[in-house]
């Protein structure tokens, strides 16, 4: 009942170009045993632009092709670009980029568009301003126009909170979802990307927290685990950190049936792994 699938970007990831296509990241990830991807695409198909003239119907028919063939189907079209970059003429451009997601996953059949939630300058960096309630009115009053454009494409758009982000805690994406009142609004749910070195320990009341504010909301899950280094998380593949998803698996089974999961920060060398541990935890509940 848990359909667990893998950024395509991290299979073959470092191998021979021939290894790097996006044909044969997609067999490999069904070889593997995934059964859905995380797709960015200009971090797997190399020498192309993707700006919004990439964004094509043709594109979007190549993808279904690609993807049909290796039974995977797409979990999220990754668009992750900085809606509160205060360059105007730059977050229009960002803007186009995202309504040209929307027209490519409306068509090839991806789950949703996901997207972060930014940081209030040109380097997407975390810095004094990126908590600040007028960083999240400036996100919120950007975002509005590209959930409408959702809308109308018929697409599911999705918001991943992110501690060093401006949408950092369940409360403040909460916040974004009653404000902008949309059905097509969901939220990816990244229990590390919660977390920092202050709330690490308290981690499961973290994403108790979360689960029980966003639950309704949460239309798919990032897994990956994390160590601490340098003073530091360190995101890490599932298995080889810190991490017991044993609560929130028990929740997705109770709650979510057949929920598309993706793996990160894996490895060629550990990516089954990870998905055997998760699939043994998951049966064991």
């Amino acid at each position: 009942m848990l359909q667990i699938g893998i950024r395509l970007h991290d299979v073959n990831s470092g191998l021979a170009d021939e290894l790097q296509t996006l044909e044969a990241r997609a067999a490999k990830a069904r070889e593997e045993g995934f059964c859905c991807v995380h797709l960015a695409p200009q971090k797997v198909m190399k020498g192309i632009t993707y700006d919004p003239t990439a964004m094509t119907e043709g594109l979007a028919a190549y993808f279904k092709r690609v993807f049909g063939k290796n039974d995977l189907d797409i979990a999220v079209l990754g668009c992750y670009l900085n809606l509160t970059h205060p360059d105007r003429e730059k977050l229009r451009q960002i803007k186009e980029c995202y309504y040209g997601n929307f027209r490519v996953a409306s068509l090839c059949g991806a789950a949703m568009v996901g997207t972060e939630t930014g940081c209030p300058n040109a380097e997407y960096k975390f810095d004094s301003n990126t908590h600040t309630d007028e960083a999240l009115n400036i996100f919120i009053r950007n975002l509005e126009p590209v959930v409408e454009a959702a809308e109308e494409y018929g697409v599911t758009f999705a918001i991943e909170p992110v501690w060093n982000h401006i949408v950092y805690n369940p409360d403040r994406a909460l916040q974004v979802i009653r404000s902008l009142r949309s059905n097509n609004l969901r939220i990816i749910f990244d229990p590390v990307n919660l977390l920092c070195m202050d709330n690490a320990d308290d981690r499961e009341n973290v994403f108790a927290d979360a689960m029980d504010k966003l639950g309704d909301r949460i239309a798919m899950v990032h897994i990956k685990d994390f160590v601490r280094k340098d003073g530091k998380l360190v995101s890490v593949a599932a298995g080889t950190g810190e991490m017991d998803y044993t609560n929130i698996l028990r929740w997705l089974k109770a709650r979510k049936p057949y929920i598309q999961v993706s793996l990160e920060n894996t490895s060629n060398d550990n990516a089954v792994a990870a998905r055997k541990l998760i699939e043994r935890v998951y049966n064991e509940i």
